[in-house]
């Protein structure tokens, strides 16, 4: 369960494009406007096995999947594409990326072809008007993307685009910037953000890692206020995180896989409710709790 977001923080940027369509108007537009706004989906990625295993987490990936509709795309904001500034992939087939390491052939040996949508990318970067969105032609699919969508979509004919997280700012300006996004939910698109709420590797209890839903005390305790925020809406608290207690910098000691979180909670309607799925601990410090928006 490698994060090597933090190694690739400035990697591909020199081949990303500044262009930024500030005219949303003027787009020839692929998508039509639905009649029903698709949910947003937090989830809770784990290890990179997810993507070729069988198990209670990818069944409720799986299960998701068949509840919503078919989505029109996958626009995903994943833990592990951390870059300087904000870029969406714009390529037409984007490349299956193995970021990890010390695990099994077989996982390496994935690939998920699942086209990308050039057009929506831009749709995308016209949407955000707080910053200039670079569009991308080099990143691709990352393991926090693929091993669930895989899951989710295994035909691979879903097209899948990345949003990259900027890494230089704090929670309330990624919460702001996913509400610039809402306008997608209308056109199909699945806005996934895909993380872990509690994430600390460097306290993975390894001789418990099979063990089923174990979590250290601490984990329990932020995991629970973390989940009781989300169900009032108390979206500042969960923004100002590192208020929740000492148990927040446990469970973040650096916020790459919190912040999809706070891009999901960002897209949410005063009226939607939440539901929570695969809410389990794992290795005593880290969490699979994912949550489905309206």
């Amino acid at each position: 369960m490698h994060n090597l977001g933090l190694t690739t923080l400035f990697g591909g940027v020199a081949a990303m494009s500044a262009l930024k369509l500030k005219s949303f108007g003027s787009l020839s537009r692929e998508l039509p406007t639905r009649d029903v706004r698709m949910p947003v989906l937090f989830m809770g990625h784990g290890s990179p096995m997810n993507g070729i295993e069988d198990n209670e987490f990818t069944a409720g990936w799986e299960r998701i999947a068949q509840e919503i509709p078919t989505p029109a795309a996958v626009l995903c904001i994943s833990a592990h594409w951390l870059t300087r500034g904000t870029h969406v992939t714009a390529m037409d087939l984007p490349k299956t990326i193995h970021d990890f390491g010390g695990f099994p052939q077989a996982l390496f040996e994935v690939q998920y072809p699942a086209p990308g949508d050039p057009k929506l990318a831009q749709e995308t970067a016209s949407l955000i008007q707080s910053t200039d969105v670079g569009l991308d032609h080099d990143w691709g699919l990352d393991h926090g993307c693929w091993s669930v969508v895989k899951k989710m979509y295994p035909d691979a004919n879903v097209p899948v685009l990345q949003l990259s997280i900027d890494y230089h700012k704090p929670a309330s300006y990624h919460y702001e910037l996913a509400k610039e996004l809402a306008a997608l939910r209308k056109k199909g698109v699945l806005i996934m953000g895909s993380g872990n709420m509690v994430h600390n590797l460097r306290m993975v209890d390894w001789a418990n890692m099979n063990t089923p839903d174990y979590g250290f005390d601490w984990a329990h305790v932020i995991s629970e206020k973390f989940k009781t925020n989300i169900l009032n809406k108390n979206h500042k608290a969960l923004i100002d995180y590192m208020s929740l207690g000492p148990e927040a910098k446990l469970a973040i000691p650096t916020p790459d896989h919190y912040y999809p979180l706070i891009y999901s909670l960002g897209l949410q309607s005063d009226k939607e409710e939440v539901e929570i799925f695969n809410d389990k601990y794992v290795a005593g410090s880290l969490t699979m709790t994912s949550l489905r928006i309206g």
